[in-house]
């Protein structure tokens, strides 16, 4: 026999969730994974993360105040709708080079090698990122965007 949540025993063959004292369910704990990643992996290619639920993938819709990027890898642009007062959100989408901003205050952080960079978008416009602001113009790694209102 295992200990459960609050110390309430829990049989290890119980597929229920744990019980705390009062015999209520227990808490569900967020984890902060970005969820179906592997599904978006394998049919955009695009690895992401971890965040806090306000900013996500969406399809690209004009007129709609998202985050839009621009790959040198991707033959699209790779749109993120953003909610909330501010969010965050860690992925990994090689070749980035120009980022439009919305109405948020927005920050990339990139890598290039051992080197980390950080950006600050421009609010409704298309700002130059990585490679296309780097004066060796070397392929840069987006691996962080952060929001605020």
């Amino acid at each position: 026999m295992t200990t459960g949540l609050l110390g309430s025993p829990a049989h290890e063959t119980s597929a229920s969730p744990g019980l705390v004292a009062d015999g209520t369910p227990g808490y569900a704990v967020e984890d902060y994974n970005y969820p179906q990643a592997d599904k978006i992996l394998a049919e955009k290619n695009l690895v992401l993360k971890r965040g806090d639920g306000h900013i996500t993938l969406a399809d690209c819709a004009a007129g709609t105040g998202q985050l839009e990027l621009l790959a040198r890898n991707n033959t699209s642009k790779i749109c993120f709708k953003v909610v909330g007062n501010e969010g965050w959100l860690t992925l990994e989408i090689p070749s980035v080079y120009s980022v439009k901003g919305n109405d948020y205050s927005t920050t990339v952080d990139m890598t290039v090698g051992a080197e980390e960079k950080t950006y600050e978008i421009d609010k409704n416009t298309w700002t130059p990122v990585g490679e296309a602001a780097d004066t060796e113009g070397r392929e840069h790694m987006l691996v962080e965007i952060r929001t605020t209102k």
